[in-house]
């Protein structure tokens, strides 16, 4: 394959998972109750975030003569299917909703350090794209934890 190709699939993948933690980060916002309006606003910042992050990694394909995915993978829909279960047998209060963020968090920083590996031959721009990208998602994983932790 070659490594424009490869690029091109690399950062399709991150755009996939993108849509992923914006439907998660919107499905979980509806999951909230009316007082958690707090939890609301941090819910829409990352999903914008993300949306901001597809943008980028859209653009940055059609550049290459690529084709940039819209969709969401299978793994994202599954893990929200997962939720929705979860929610009608344990209910869905603030705690486990963010445990549930914290995985997806946890998925996307992981995507993002796959993306990175040299076996994927970014080449720099691309790279210090995914690393502006992956500086924000570190964070975002990093806020999302320390709510968790704060409600136990």
């Amino acid at each position: 394959m070659e490594t424009i190709e490869k690029s091109i699939e690399v950062l399709n993948d991150l755009i996939e998972i993108n849509n992923d933690r914006i439907a998660g980060f919107n499905k979980a916002a509806k999951d909230l109750g009316e007082g958690d309006a707090d939890l609301k606003a941090v819910f829409e910042k990352f999903a914008n975030d993300s949306r901001e992050n597809a943008k980028e990694l859209s653009i940055a394909i059609n550049r290459s003569g690529g084709d940039a995915e819209t969709g969401v993978s299978a793994s994202g829909t599954l893990h929200r299917a997962w939720l929705d279960v979860k929610a009608t047998f344990t209910g869905a209060d603030r705690k486990s909703i963010l445990e549930e963020c914290e995985r997806g968090e946890d998925a996307i920083k992981k995507a993002y350090r796959d993306a990175l590996s040299p076996d994927n031959g970014l080449s720099p721009y691309y790279s210090q794209l995914v690393v502006k990208q992956q500086q924000m998602i570190n964070e975002g994983h990093d806020k999302i934890k320390m709510l968790r932790d704060s409600q136990l």
